[in-house]
């Protein structure tokens, strides 16, 4: 079997007139944590919405484990900026809602809980958990049918900073606890370097790759790792020099 659980190659993708991405082409690989990190509107979420089957209006070719994007697949999994729990299911039905409401007795159902740290909440409604639990039920809702690939698009942006590193610490022993490959869409460059072994950098207007930065640092990390500062000066370099070349192009 192949190693490779993602192949992407975007030649072109609109919205009506607009083109909005343009030759993006990258591989993701087993057990692999990528981010993807560039200004707002150049692509990032319709990439993951592409690969997870949300959206097919698109010219190029992707493969996601090894077939063309499947809608509800159950080898990949998607988390979104907000939790979206059903407010009228428990946490736990929230979690096995893949098997429908009687999926909140399933027993994995109640290990996912534990691992997140929700075991006292499977009988809780939504609107009794704060946003980082909520966002833990998510990361357990999207983890229920064993996803080869988790598709992750900006999850901790709307949490506290104390919250997010915790849910960032969660979401790399999850990681290495399934065996999960992790695709995260991020503005955090601070986020994108301490979670990911690459981190692809997007220009905009169209959305193309402007870079590459691989962090080959072992996991779990140390967030006072002065060489997390260098990759992410890398990071910001490829940025900084997309933001000036669009610049130039303005003034020409």
């Amino acid at each position: 079997m192949s190693n490779c659980l993602v192949e992407l190659s975007i030649t072109e993708k609109r919205f009506l007139a607009k083109q909005v991405i343009k030759n993006v082409k990258f591989r993701i690989l087993k057990g692999e944590i990528v981010s993807l990190v560039g200004p707002s509107g150049c692509g990032k979420s319709t990439l993951l919405r592409i690969i997870s089957g949300l959206d097919t209006d698109y010219t190029g070719d992707v493969r996601v484990l090894g077939s063309l994007p499947q809608l509800h697949s159950r080898g990949v999994g998607f988390i979104f900026q907000e939790p979206r729990l059903l407010p009228w299911l428990t946490v736990a039905e929230n979690v096995g809602f893949d098997l429908g409401r009687k999926g909140g007795i399933h027993p994995r159902v109640r290990e996912l809980l534990a691992e997140v740290g929700l075991q006292d909440c499977a009988d809780a409604y939504p609107k009794q958990l704060s946003g980082g639990m909520a966002q833990r039920a998510a990361i357990a809702r999207g983890l229920f049918t064993q996803p080869s690939l988790l598709l992750l698009d900006e999850p901790f942006s709307a949490v506290d900073a104390f919250t997010k590193m915790r849910l960032q610490d969660l979401l790399l022993s999850i990681a290495a606890n399934h065996e999960t490959t992790l695709l995260l869409v991020t503005h955090d460059i601070n986020e994108a370097t301490y979670l990911s072994d690459r981190v692809i950098t997007l220009s905009s207007r169209p959305g193309r790759l402007s870079g590459e930065v691989r962090v080959p640092i072992t996991r779990q990390r140390d967030r006072r790792n002065p060489e997390l500062l260098r990759f992410e000066a890398e990071v910001l370099s490829l940025l900084d020099k997309d933001n000036a070349d669009f610049a130039d192009a303005l003034a020409s």
